[in-house]
This record gives structure tokens, sequence and C-alpha cells, in this order.
């Protein structure tokens, strides 16, 4: 009989600070950030040196998603209340009579609908998984990723691998 075991890495480096301004009930919230901390799970069995997943390579592959975030606008590209506008140097983004010009290299455009902590979470699951994936992590059945806007908010996503 097989048991699955989990291991969590969290906080202390696993934080980013962005920018963002998701909308709700057809409506956006004005633009502001957060110092963003991310929690991680990951289920699966012990190998057979009872391992299930070194907690530095886990935080390593974490963090390297983290810091391609970190101090950026997380533009949600696939916003249906946004109307945005890609240029070669730029990023125009409306909603109503408010208007935002980003330079390119200050935004993290995401393939997401909303910039909200469970839509973050979500992509960041994916591209965690990935890299779990790319390092042979094939013992591992479930990850899950918590992002905090702020001590008490946190949104989750959970994955089977």
């Amino acid at each position: 009989m097989s048991a699955a075991r989990r291991v969590t890495v969290q906080r202390n480096r696993l934080r980013f600070a962005a920018a963002h301004m998701a909308t709700f009930r057809g409506d956006c919230e004005p633009l502001h950030g957060h110092n963003y901390h991310v929690i991680v799970e990951v289920e699966g069995e012990l190998t057979a040196d009872s391992w299930l997943l070194d907690f530095g390579e886990l935080k390593r592959m974490t963090k390297g998603i983290l810091d391609g975030l970190d101090h950026r606008f997380l533009l949600q590209r696939e916003s249906k209340f946004l109307e945005i506008t890609e240029t070669d140097s730029s990023w125009k983004v409306r909603f109503g009579e408010r208007g935002y010009v980003f330079p390119k290299g200050d935004v993290v455009a995401l393939p997401i609908e909303n910039t909200t902590a469970e839509r973050i979470s979500e992509w960041i699951a994916g591209q965690l998984s990935a890299a779990l994936a790319a390092a042979g992590a094939s013992n591992l059945s479930k990850l899950t990723v918590g992002v905090e806007e702020m001590p008490g908010q946190t949104g989750w996503y959970t994955v089977d691998l």
C-alpha cells in the first residue's frame, strides 16, 4: 500500500511585489499593488531515498517563476472588461475614462482574464507544474499554490500532476 506525503515551502524568499487592477462585477479596481507571499505544497510518494522533493529545489523553481513577476504590472491579457492594445514598446490599457500606458518591460501579460489571487495562483501552478515535470519529479501527484495578497487573504489553486 502506498501513502501520499506532502512538503510545503512558503513565504520568506517566496514573495514578489507587483501592481494590478482586477475587475469585479463589471467594474475595475484602481491601479494598486501588493507584497504577495506564495505558499507551495506538493504531494506524492516517497522516492527510494525517502524524499518527496528537496525543499531547496522546490524553492529555487518557485523563486525563478516569482522573480519574473517581481516589481512588474500584472496585466490580465484575456480580460473581458479592459480594452488592451499592444504596441512595439508599450501596453495601453483602458477602462471607461481611465487609461494607462505601460512600458513593455514593466509588464507581465498573463494569459488570464483577471489578476485575482486565485488566477495568479493558477498561473504559477501551471508554470511550476511544467518545471517539476522537466526536472523529472514523476513521484508527485498533486500541486497546490497559494498567493497571499495580505495576511489572512490567500487565493489557492490545486492541480493533479
